[in-house]
């Protein structure tokens, strides 16, 4: 999930140093005690990430001889820590890029155009997913084009499918969704409602349809629906329209109107992560950084297409990360090995992939793992579609900064509670959210003029 803080002021950033205990990083990372060359990786991660990529690292180590001193922090600290070494001339050798700090990143200078060196190491990126590839790509201008210059290589691809409780539809006597054909909204719902009951019979209810969260689901919904957060290249706000204030009416509608999920109030108890995660929910959002876990859950789960709002075809976002060089690293032709390697070596890819933190990187991989007789969810090849077929960047992914897209999220409670309507949020947000684009617009405008 990409964090949105653009780079800290000076002042802040220096006093974040110390939280940091950066060793061996660009400008100062020549080697070790003994003389060998020693790269710095930064990262975020859970505990089954972290073990994967020290197993691959390690075997990176013993192939080249070039030691890795790797840095990882949790996903919610990684963006102020990177931001810290960046303000503080201390950055990574090699690190982790989100796809919206990636223009400015390039703007101030601090990744490598990495372009030639990708070109002349003999990776094939047409067999590595095209949307991750592209979203490292800059042209000056325009982010995500396929004619840009190469500032990285996709960590992963992450594709956000959607899940079912096999077991409780099973022992409800509710017919499988098929999985590949998206469910109508108001089926969706009808299923919903079915599963949403008291169980022990307490008078509470215990188990729920669905418990989506807004910031990460209203994306399916509006896209399904017709609607979008922008027109085109990215310049113009299009969230008040009729179709974008009825999927986000229906996403309210869920807990005020349908009561198919729990209300603030019971999230608050335990979130609908927890309540998923306990068989308590019927149907619940699966990335590809979920499997791992959700492989050991007392019940069986799989994967669908996306409920449609608007008609028949689903709709969903794909995240990614990507993994960068410093420009001002001491060994980049070492930095960028170990940035290929990561992205696009078959022996690392399959580390990554058997720990169940990510969908492999490589196509022809990919394909083979999707169909695999023991694969766990059984269709996996759910994950590929949203890839080739009809996942969406996230509506900030590619521009200058996201600031403009959280703006969505700072006051919609109140519709979220059914205490105001979809229709009168947005038109009161719009003119909010297109005044920050309007600025990131100029900021990139301004960095690019001063690169």
């Amino acid at each position: 999930m990409n964090s949105r803080t653009r780079l800290l002021a000076g002042a802040v950033a220096t006093a974040l140093m110390g939280a940091l205990a950066l060793t061996a990083c660009s400008g100062g990372g020549g080697g070790g005690e003994d003389g060998d060359k020693t790269i710095t990786f930064m990262f975020r991660g859970g505990t089954d990430e972290k073990a994967a990529y020290q197993a691959a690292i390690n075997r990176y180590t013993e192939d080249t001889g070039v030691k890795v001193n790797v840095i990882v922090t949790d996903a919610d600290q990684y963006a102020t820590k990177l931001q810290a070494a960046v303000a503080g001339n201390n950055v990574p050798d090699v690190f982790y890029i989100e796809q919206a700090s990636l223009q400015s990143y390039v703007a101030s200078g601090v990744l490598m155009d990495i372009t030639d060196q990708v070109a002349e190491s003999g990776v094939d990126l047409d067999n590595i997913w095209a949307y991750g590839v592209d979203s490292y790509r800059f042209d000056g201008t325009t982010q995500g084009t396929p004619d840009g210059r190469l500032y990285g290589l996709p960590k992963d691809v992450g594709p956000f499918s959607f899940g079912y409780n096999k077991t409780m539809l099973e022992e409800a006597g509710i017919p499988l969704p098929d999985k590949d054909t998206p469910l109508t909204w108001e089926e969706f719902v009808e299923i919903c409602k079915k599963l949403t009951t008291d169980t022990d019979g307490d008078g509470a209810v215990d188990q729920w349809g669905t418990g989506l969260n807004v910031q990460w689901n209203l994306q399916s919904m509006v896209w399904s629906n017709g609607g979008d957060w922008t027109n085109a290249d990215h310049t113009q706000v299009t969230v008040d329209t009729p179709e974008f204030a009825d999927a986000l009416q229906k996403f309210a509608d869920l807990t005020n109107v349908d009561k198919v999920t729990p209300s603030a109030s019971d999230a608050a108890t335990l979130d609908t992560y927890q309540r998923w995660m306990a068989g308590e929910i019927g149907f619940f959002p699966v990335g590809p950084w979920d499997v791992s876990v959700y492989n050991d859950l007392d019940f069986d789960y799989d994967l669908i297409p996306w409920p449609s709002v608007g008609g028949t075809e689903s709709a969903t976002w794909i995240g990614s990360l990507g993994i960068g060089v410093s420009a001002t690293s001491d060994h980049p032709q070492d930095a960028v090995n170990l940035v290929t390697y990561l992205s696009a070596d078959t022996e690392a890819q399959q580390t990554l992939v058997d720990a169940n933190i990510q969908i492999p990187n490589l196509i022809d991989v990919a394909q083979t793992w999707a169909t695999a007789a023991d694969a766990e969810p059984a269709n996996r090849q759910e994950f590929l579609d949203v890839v080739q077929d009809y996942g969406r960047a996230m509506p900030a992914a590619f521009t200058y900064g996201a600031e403009w897209y959280d703006e969505l999220w700072t006051n919609i409670q109140p519709v979220l509670d059914g205490k105001q309507t979809a229709a009168d949020y947005l038109a009161e947000t719009q003119p909010k959210m297109q005044k920050l684009l309007d600025e990131s617009i100029a900021n990139a405008e301004q960095a690019g003029a001063g690169a």
